[in-house]
């Protein structure tokens, strides 16, 4: 399961719930200015309350922050 996860999260075997957290996360990730309450409205339908959508938009948000300024400075690269 890990490396269809890994591969692309909408083939791999994984529960509605994760589907639905993963499907926020990349649109977080690609334009945050797109989400909006009726994104909160599927979470909420598959199980998250709001502190849970809170954390999975705070930590989706940091990765991206660090992944920039670390992509910004040149970290990891040769």
């Amino acid at each position: 399961m890990v490396s269809a996860l890994r591969h692309d999260y909408r083939t791999a075997p994984i529960g509605e719930q994760d589907r639905a957290m993963l499907d926020y996360v990349v649109k977080l990730t690609k334009d945050a200015t797109q989400c909006g309450p009726e994104d909160h409205v599927k979470l909420r339908a598959v199980g998250f309350e709001d502190r849970g959508i809170l954390q999975i938009t705070l930590i989706a948000s940091w990765f991206n922050y660090i992944n920039r300024a670390a992509d910004a400075l040149g970290v990891g690269r040769d």
